[in-house]
């Protein structure tokens, strides 16, 4: 319906059930009878890749972006005239957001759509049939996990692992890449992340670390908190999806995945340690660098016993503290409910205003960011369950590991459990298999699991023009096939 404004007459997208069975003449011939049956899903890929490429593109809009704006100022110095921002630098500049880059595409893929079948199936697509539950709880969650009550509680729970190794940089690094994604399996993934980013930028990477040692830090932190989520049931996104359908609990998910995830954890970070020992050693005899977007705790609170200065903070109670962890519960134990985590957090944001003298100012910005990112994400992910799940279901034990670790490089690796589980008769083996292979592969790329976007808003100022996804992937790669022998060899 080219133009049309009239409501959906048919399902959209297409039910997998409604496709013709798979053909006897392989993998390649089914794709095929589904692009015949619905010609819209090379449409959907189409733009899905182009979004993808996007990604791996950012970085260079954002230095094509500085370059033009230098060139700018040049010519208004020369003009002798004040020099502001360009326009075209401007824009290129939010093109090589990659927070904004599924966002975008979205926009391009409701056009599409509504040309192709008109006004009320896009509008319906993007009203009624995304599920936008997982983007608000990051949200929520984000923003929460950055509260100041809850980083000095974990930075004091942490600084004292750390003091085990004297506090050095190392100790720091070795504490919060393991034990903090391990936290994850309590706390929620998307909140491990938000932590161990804020506490690396303030113990790690406000030191200066050299390029290779930085990137490498932010692989290993993907893939850590990817599989370090999985000692339970509720949460790490790829998990929740299987859950309830396949009758997961935490008990069962303690002796399939629990104890290979925590050797993973450990093993990788050890390796990594060994491999940068003398520059994570030499840390220690740098200073920080002064990051006035990372406030130090004990810059931001007045001396005990003193009346604070306009504008300081309090030391924080322990009742405040206890508040806090009561609205994070909230919002985990009610993770499927968007009414009620979402009216948690406006009596939350009334709690912080009324102890304001406690409180760091809360930081949307990057929350809303992320959220936007993986509301994109999932309003295109949503439509390549045509190709993704015949390619799982075509796939033995083995290969169906790799190919869910490959695929979840390209897509939101909750989405790959999801259409797993709609996968009819799926032995209890490939289950275990797949998801497996859905949190290893969680740490390869920025868009391979819901907490990585947490990371990189928090983490990609100390990468100059933005974190670039092919070193992000090298970077990751052996964390990854760390995780892949811990999960298959054990």
């Amino acid at each position: 319906m080219i133009f049309g404004l009239a409501t959906a007459a048919h399902a959209f997208p297409t039910p997998l059930d409604r496709y013709p069975p798979p053909s006897a003449d392989g993998l390649l011939a089914t794709l095929g009878d589904r692009l015949h049956a619905d010609p819209w899903n090379g449409v959907a890929t189409l733009i899905f890749v182009l979004a993808i490429l996007h990604t791996f593109a950012a970085a260079r809009f954002t230095a094509l972006a500085h370059a033009i704006q230098h060139r700018h100022d040049e010519r208004a110095k020369g003009d002798r005239r004040p020099a502001g921002p360009s326009v075209a630098a401007e824009v290129l500049h939010f093109f090589g957001e990659v927070e904004v880059v599924f966002g975008l595409w979205a926009v391009v893929l409701f056009a599409a759509l509504a040309l192709y079948d008109g006004w009320g199936v896009a509008s319906t697509y993007l009203n009624h049939t995304v599920n936008y539950t997982e983007p608000l709880f990051v949200v929520v969650i984000m923003a929460l996990a950055s509260t100041r009550p809850i980083i000095g509680l974990a930075q004091g729970a942490l600084s004292r692992v750390a003091a085990l190794g004297k506090g050095t940089p190392l100790a720091w690094w070795f504490a919060i890449l393991t034990l903090g994604p391990l936290l994850g399996s309590l706390i929620t993934e998307p909140a491990a992340m938000t932590i161990c980013a804020i506490l690396l930028a303030r113990q790690f990477y406000d030191l200066s670390p050299g390029l290779r040692l930085k990137y490498a830090t932010l692989g290993l932190l993907f893939v850590n908190v990817s599989i370090g989520g999985t000692l339970t049931h509720f949460a790490a996104p790829p998990i929740l999806m299987v859950a309830r359908p396949w009758g997961w609990d935490t008990p069962f998910l303690l002796a399939h995945l629990g104890g290979r995830a925590v050797l993973g954890v450990f093993g990788a970070t050890l390796v990594y340690g060994l491999m940068f020992r003398k520059e994570l050693r030499a840390l220690a005899a740098r200073p920080p660098v002064a990051d006035p977007e990372m406030p130090e705790p004990s810059d931001e609170r007045a001396a005990d016993g003193d009346q604070p200065s306009h504008g300081a903070l309090l030391p924080v109670p322990a009742w405040i503290t206890a508040v806090h962890l009561a609205f994070m519960a909230w919002t985990v134990a009610n993770a499927h409910s968007p009414v009620l985590f979402l009216g948690g957090f406006l009596f939350f944001l009334g709690f912080v205003r009324a102890t304001s003298h406690y409180q760091s100012e809360i930081e949307l910005r990057g929350p809303l960011m992320v959220g936007f990112f993986l509301g994109g994400l999932v309003i295109h992910g949503g439509l390549q369950g045509w190709w993704i799940a015949p390619v799982l279901a075509s796939l033995n034990e083995t290969p169906l590991f790799f190919g869910a670790a490959i695929l979840t490089g390209f897509n939101d690796n909750a989405l790959i459990t999801y259409l797993a589980t709609l996968v009819p008769n799926l032995p209890q083996a490939l289950q275990i298999a797949v998801v497996q292979g859905a949190v290893t592969g969680g740490g390869l790329t920025v868009i391979a699991n819901a907490p990585n976007p947490a990371g990189q808003a928090l983490l990609g100022r100390f990468f100059g023009d933005g974190i670039s996804p092919l070193k992000l992937l090298l970077a990751a790669l052996l964390p990854t096939l760390l995780a892949t022998l811990a999960f298959r060899l054990f």
